[in-house]
């Protein structure tokens, strides 16, 4: 009987260990990354999961209005500068964090935490005293309908955050400071 529960107990720990290392450019929602490099060669990187269309909408199904969203999918979106960052008067030092967004009808908030490493949802309530700021985002309409939500940078003048998905684009411009 004991030999029968400490092979259960193996061959869960077992599975379970590789269902940990399961490669995660195979998962619904794969790993993606964006990166802009600051005159001086700082650099910005975010890390996400970028979730697929499948016939929702940006505002009602995913990323719904007047909820703070995750930013993506699976583990928590992280962003990480080797400068210190402005981005609509609010100080970004250099550091990694935890990015989240507040999407609306007409505007976006990005909310920058300094809770890290933690998986993307629920937004806690005790992560609202851990924040660094909540900026405001410029919404405005993609050119054509993005499926795969994307976050890029549009380096010209700086390093401008986009996130596209849907018909929605939301994006912030952050400088060197």
């Amino acid at each position: 009987m004991l030999k029968t529960a400490t092979l259960v107990v193996f061959a869960v720990t077992l599975s379970g260990l590789c269902f940990a290392q399961q490669d995660k450019s195979k998962r619904p929602s794969p790993p993606a990354q964006a990166q802009c490099t600051l005159a001086d060669g700082k650099t910005i990187t975010v890390d996400y999961s970028s979730p697929r269309l499948k016939g929702r909408k940006v505002g009602g199904e995913v990323a719904p209005f007047g909820e703070i969203w995750r930013t993506g999918a699976n583990e928590a979106t992280t962003f990480v500068t080797t400068a210190n960052l402005s981005a609509e008067g609010t100080d970004v030092p250099a550091g990694s964090y935890t990015i989240f967004t507040l999407p609306e009808q007409d505007k976006w908030t990005l909310i920058i935490s300094k809770v890290t490493g933690e998986w993307g949802i629920p937004y806690k309530d005790d992560y609202k005293s851990k924040e660094l700021g909540r900026v405001p985002m410029q919404v405005s309409k993609t050119a054509s309908p993005v499926e795969n939500f994307t976050i890029s940078f549009d380096q010209s003048g700086g390093c401008t955050l986009q996130l596209s998905w849907g018909d929605t684009q939301a994006s912030v411009k952050f400088t060197e400071k």
